[in-house]
Order: C-alpha cells, then sequence, then structure tokens
C-alpha cells in the first residue's frame, strides 16, 4: 500500500480529524530515564529528542513546554512520494493566520496547530478539501 499521490485527490479526500486532547512539543537529551510508550511521536534530532506528548504527560513528568496544541490527522492514505500537499494545507492555514507543525508518518500527514487555533483550523482545511 504506497498511498494516494495525485494532489487533487489527496485535498479532496483529505477528511480532517481532530484528535481529543492537549499536546505539547517537549525535548530531552536522553530517553534513558523516560519510557518512550508515554510520547504519542518522537524524533532524534542532533540537540536532543523531540517528543510530542500529551499535557497531562508533560505535567507528570515535570517536563518545559511553550505552547499546548491540538492535533488535526488527515485520514487519507497520502504516499510518502506525494506532491504538493503539505504546501496546499500550510499555505491555506497560513492565509488565516494559523501556524501549524507538521509530522507526516507512513499512511497519514498529521497537523499541531495551538489550541486557540483548532476549531478555524478544521474550518479551513474542511473548506479547502470540498
Amino acid at each position: 500500500m504506497n498511498g494516494e499521490k495525485d494532489l487533487e485527490t489527496l485535498i479532496k479526500s483529505m477528511k480532517p480529524k481532530h484528535i481529543s486532547g492537549d499536546y505539547v512539543f517537549c525535548t530531552l537529551k536522553s530517553i534513558e530515564n523516560f519510557d518512550l510508550n508515554h510520547a504519542e511521536m518522537f524524533f532524534r534530532e542532533e540537540e536532543g529528542i523531540t517528543l510530542i506528548l500529551k499535557k497531562e504527560i508533560a505535567d507528570q513528568f515535570n517536563l518545559d513546554y511553550s505552547v499546548v496544541m491540538s492535533w488535526i490527522t488527515l485520514t487519507v492514505h497520502s504516499s510518502l512520494e506525494a506532491v504538493g500537499l503539505t504546501a496546499a494545507f500550510s499555505k491555506a492555514l497560513s492565509e488565516n493566520g494559523i501556524s501549524c507543525n507538521v509530522v507526516a508518518a507512513y499512511y497519514h500527514d498529521h497537523i499541531f496547530v495551538n489550541k486557540k487555533d483548532i476549531e478555524k483550523a478544521m474550518e479551513v482545511l474542511t473548506k479547502l478539501s470540498e
């Protein structure tokens, strides 16, 4: 299953879904004493390990974060080789003053927006797909 590559098809069938909960981005130098089962997503960078966690998990472990985010998943199975989908939705969001942080996984694209922007972001993404 390689996923969809056609941009028009991707946009029309992206079906954004708001994943409930509050999410935060945190960073650790080492995960030696942290159970990654608590993480929604993580990525190793030169400066440290970025963790995307539910806010309550970050609070439980006294981890620093700067902004509380909402999580939107585009439910279309997009190909890792698809061209233009990220540009299309990020442009639509930016035109509405909404910052987005994107994680592209094997099956779907995941968009994190400031919690205060979730309703507007869902509206923008839904309108884009019509």
